[in-house]
């Protein structure tokens, strides 16, 4: 089993990350650059052709109604069971501050075992926004988060990594790391740059997260992500977002620029290094994602609703805290419910069971007010049938579930273990379709949609390939897929039977071939790598190892 975390690890403690340098800002400062989209549309003009046609740049609106299993009476019962476990069983907090702030707010400590009453949890939670907007250092590429707003980002934090050249599982390394952020970059249909997207284990753990927000910040521009492990790497990935945009302090804290996700140890625990991350940047107002990682019948009760009322009240006693902290500071209730597979022992991602806790756990966000995180995730070991299909049910789930960040859209094999670029290349088109179904135009019903005129014409004979109503729609009419190969079986064997792994394969070399990063200011860069230099030679952060 895996968690959401970078597997480096890292105990907070040692010296903290210097602070904000006047040097650096003052080498930061200029003209910001007018290109942002990155470069593959320079590449493309240059070839005449790109590696694909894409979607452009958009944020989806989900323009459907959330669905939703539970009657009134279920969420009643569900969130009255989440506020007795935090007011009779507890959550155990392993970070002294948080401690000391519960028993300061007048919550029951004892030792590292905390209650609170339900009536501090939603007085708490009212501070909270219900919506909330981060600001990356390409203003363009902004993310609204929460309402009917739908966004995916790329897999995030597995160790391991499969292409089909290799065709085996390989320990992560820095080069795949920058070529998956390549394609995080590439695709428009991806709107935010979550954790690693693989852990590059040939990179010691001490300065790993420097060299990866390095190559983060250079080869996108999409919203950045800390992991919360350790002061040191909190610290240091603030302050390079900082530096990456061209911010002074105050203007770094003024918004969120960047966000972080973690687990609780379920059940029913929080550790210390993620908790002090989050109140490091809760107190520089960045935004938080709390999300319990529960899987039914090992880590939570087998009962969906079981499971779904233990990752709420995991969830809803840190974003209290939070808000205690900083009353409006930006959170987000995340789920990582599924089951495991009662003959194994292992865990299982895009089930029936996932898919309802989902949805679950998206109207349980709606009771409470607050934006929700889900995944798109699968178990499968290749990108196979069985990695579409269940991502698919995932991807699915989070739509009807009213989700508003999709973690690991794509890319994500394995349970989380393994990162794939064919299966980037591949939920890409799934995401696109996704788009695709949530545009307004599919179901418009003008004058000229219902078409009278165009039947009228063809009447009881004839076909509408050529009629003028035709002629105007058709280049936009359907979505184009960019690896789907919908020719006949005869036509496909005459081309070469390519399979979709290698289709996917194909296109991702040629994305690789045509990249360019997108622009970032000299002084800027080298202000970053100066940084980086630096906290190198200061030993970056502290390992377990």
């Amino acid at each position: 089993m895996t968690r959401e975390t970078d597997p480096s690890g890292g105990r907070s403690g040692g010296a903290a990350a210097a602070g904000s340098s006047d040097k650096l800002v003052a080498r930061a400062v200029g003209k910001r650059s007018s290109r942002r989209g990155g470069g593959r549309a320079g590449a493309a003009a240059r070839r005449g052709q790109a590696a694909l046609q894409q979607m452009p740049w958009s944020i989806p609106q989900n323009i459907d109604p959330p669905i939703e299993p539970l009657p009134p009476e279920g969420v009643a019962a569900i969130h009255d069971g989440a506020m007795r476990i935090l007011e009779e069983i507890g959550v155990v907090f392993l970070n002294p501050e948080a401690l000391a702030l519960f028993k300061q707010a007048g919550c029951q400590v004892e030792g590292d075992l905390v209650r609170m009453d339900r009536g501090f949890v939603m007085e708490m939670l009212a501070h909270a926004p219900p919506e909330f907007t981060i600001t990356p250092r390409n203003p363009a590429r902004s993310i609204p988060i929460g309402g009917k707003n739908l966004l995916f980002g790329n897999v995030s934090s597995p160790p391991n990594y499969w292409d089909l050249d290799l065709g085996k599982k390989v320990a992560g390394s820095r080069e795949q790391c920058q070529n998956l952020l390549k394609l995080t970059q590439y695709f428009n249909c991806i709107h935010f740059a979550g954790g690693y997207p693989v852990e590059p284990v040939d990179i010691h753990a001490s300065v790993r997260h420097l060299d990866v927000l390095y190559d983060k910040l250079t080869l996108t521009d999409k919203a950045m992500h800390a992991y919360s492990l350790g002061k040191e790497r909190v610290e240091d990935v603030m302050e390079m977002v900082r530096i990456a945009g061209g911010l002074s302090d105050a203007e770094f804290e003024a918004k969120p620029r960047m966000y972080t996700n973690i687990n609780s140890t379920s059940p029913l625990k929080h550790d210390y290094p993620m908790i002090d991350g989050c109140l490091r940047l809760v107190r520089r107002g960045q935004a938080v994602v709390v999300t319990p990682f529960t899987l039914a019948g090992a880590m939570a009760p087998v009962t969906m609703a079981g499971a779904v009322t233990q990752s709420l009240a995991e969830s809803l006693c840190a974003i209290a805290l939070f808000q205690y902290v900083r009353p409006g500071t930006p959170c987000a209730i995340g789920t990582f419910t599924s089951n495991v597979d009662m003959k194994s022992g292992a865990p299982a991602f895009g089930t029936p069971e996932y898919m309802r806790a989902t949805q679950m756990t998206g109207q349980m966000a709606r009771y409470y007010g607050l934006p929700m995180r889900s995944s798109g995730v699968c178990a499968a070991n290749v990108p196979d049938g069985q990695a579409m299909w269940e991502t698919s049910n995932s991807l699915w789930a989070a739509v009807q579930s009213g989700t508003n960040m999709v973690y690991h859209a794509a890319g994500w094999l394995e349970g989380g273990l393994i990162a794939s670029p064919e299966k980037f290349i591949m939920d890409c088109e799934v995401l696109q379709q996704i788009q695709r179904y949530m545009q307004p135009e599919i179901c418009a019903t003008a004058e000229e949609d219902i078409a009278l005129d165009a039947i009228r014409e063809v009447g009881n004979e004839g076909h509408f390939f050529g009629i003028q109503h035709t002629q105007d729609r058709y280049a936009s009419a359907f979505y184009q897929p960019y690896l789907s190969d919908w020719r006949n079986y005869e036509a496909w064997e005459a081309a070469g039977s390519i399979w979709t792994p290698e289709r996917a394969n194909r296109i991702y070399k040629d994305i690789l071939a045509e990249f360019e990063p997108p622009d970032m200011e000299v002084a800027i860069r080298e202000a970053l790598q100066d940084f980086v230099a630096r906290r190198k030679s200061e030993g970056g952060a502290p390992t377990d190892f």
